[in-house]
């Protein structure tokens, strides 16, 4: 009986699985779905349920491995890992750096080890992939002590990022080992600076919060206001947490949504000048990955935004002419791979990121090399 690999995202209100054939190509899912309105209210289901339905789509398949998004890893996993106790003990004390991710996430790995026993769980962490950052682009300008107990610039969205550079290897690799910026944009954004297929900076720093502005997360903040916050407006930690990741980014500047788009349908001004912020703060960021590269050869649009938003793309090309970057409009239009005009000496791309692909090839990889192929065939 063939065995399959099971990859699970789990989020906060959701859980997206997919479903690959073993020993495949790994880039198409034989399944692929959501379950939705996971622990949204008194009546809605757990995670443990939504996986039930998960497994009632799977049906009666062999699954030999399943690959879990864990969005931090800390200083410890750099590398995808087989999770055991002590492993689940660990990235839970993460937990506190990634409240809206990874609390959820390992619900998600509690619940696949219930329901499928001895069948190896791979975590394979965003935070890996900014593992090859120099030093100067983790350091925060504190005292060493803090460095040294995790107080530093880690980075996110890695699994989305190691899913472009996979693509572009493939379809050029020359391309892949210039200067590119990729823009994650999505309900989460970040950009990252990556030269020779490494990551060199990325907007996102100690946890998911930090950089640009996001659907509900507001992005990059002077420390002070949270100082402001919490002594001068009496607020507590936990409304504080709230606020920041929850109530700000595009749907505190509108008072509309989080969405893009609805915030693009929408005639209330406050849509429209939420949209420009977030336009500003993209092209403001791009500059900064240039920088951190000493220049710049391609841009790379991926996410739900990025490879959806047309008119939003166009903004931000044209806001970083001076970079160099000179779009295509009908490309842009006509949803091209390529969206940069003939000889513009920086090139822009939209790629759609496959992150569920990059999870298989982990998990796949942890197989070979625990030599463990799940439990024996039926």
């Amino acid at each position: 009986m063939t065995g399959h690999l099971l990859t699970l995202n789990a989020g906060s209100s959701s859980i997206k699985f997919a479903l690959f054939e073993q020993g495949s190509d790994l880039t198409s899912p034989q399944l692929s779905g959501k379950v939705e309105g996971v622990g949204t209210g008194p009546d809605s289901v757990t995670h443990a349920q939504a996986l039930a339905q998960i497994l009632q789509r799977v049906g009666s398949v062999r699954v030999v491995g399943v690959g879990h998004r864990v969005v931090h890893g800390g200083m410890r996993y750099a590398q995808p890992v087989v999770v055991d106790k002590g492993a689940l003990a660990a990235l839970a004390r993460l937990e506190p750096l990634a409240p809206l991710h990874q609390p959820h996430n390992l619900a998600g790995v509690r619940a696949a080890i219930a329901a499928f026993n001895d069948v190896p769980q791979v975590a394979c962490f965003d935070t890996a992939f900014h593992t090859t950052q120099p030093g100067v682009n983790q350091r925060f300008a504190l005292p060493q002590a803090f460095h040294d107990a995790g107080v530093r610039r880690y980075g996110f969205h890695g699994l989305s990022y190691e899913s472009v550079m996979t693509q572009l290897t493939r379809q050029d690799p020359a391309l892949a080992q210039s200067r590119l910026v990729v823009a994650h944009l999505g309900n989460g954004a970040s950009l990252c600076a990556i030269h020779k297929g490494r990551s060199v900076a990325t907007t996102m720093s100690f946890s998911p919060l930090d950089g640009l502005t996001m659907g509900t997360r507001c992005g990059q903040l002077d420390a002070a206001v949270v100082l402001y916050l919490l002594q001068a407006r009496g607020m507590t930690a936990a409304q504080i947490t709230t606020l920041l990741y929850r109530e700000s980014g595009l749907l505190g500047l509108s008072g509309v949504s989080p969405d893009m788009r609805v915030l693009e349908a929408s005639s209330v001004p406050a849509a429209a000048a939420a949209i420009t912020h977030f336009v500003e703060q993209i092209v403001q960021q791009l500059g900064r990955m240039a920088a951190a590269m000493r220049g710049i050869d391609a841009v790379v649009f991926t996410g739900g935004i990025g490879e959806n938003a047309v008119a939003l793309r166009g903004r931000v090309m044209a806001g970083s002419a001076w970079l160099g970057l000179h779009p295509d409009g009908g490309a842009n239009q006509s949803g091209g791979l390529c969206i940069s005009a003939s000889g513009s000496p920086v090139s822009a791309w939209v790629l759609k990121t496959n992150e569920e692909s990059v999870i298989a090839r982990h998990t796949a990889g942890m197989l070979l090399q625990t030599g463990r192929s799940g439990p024996p065939a039926a």
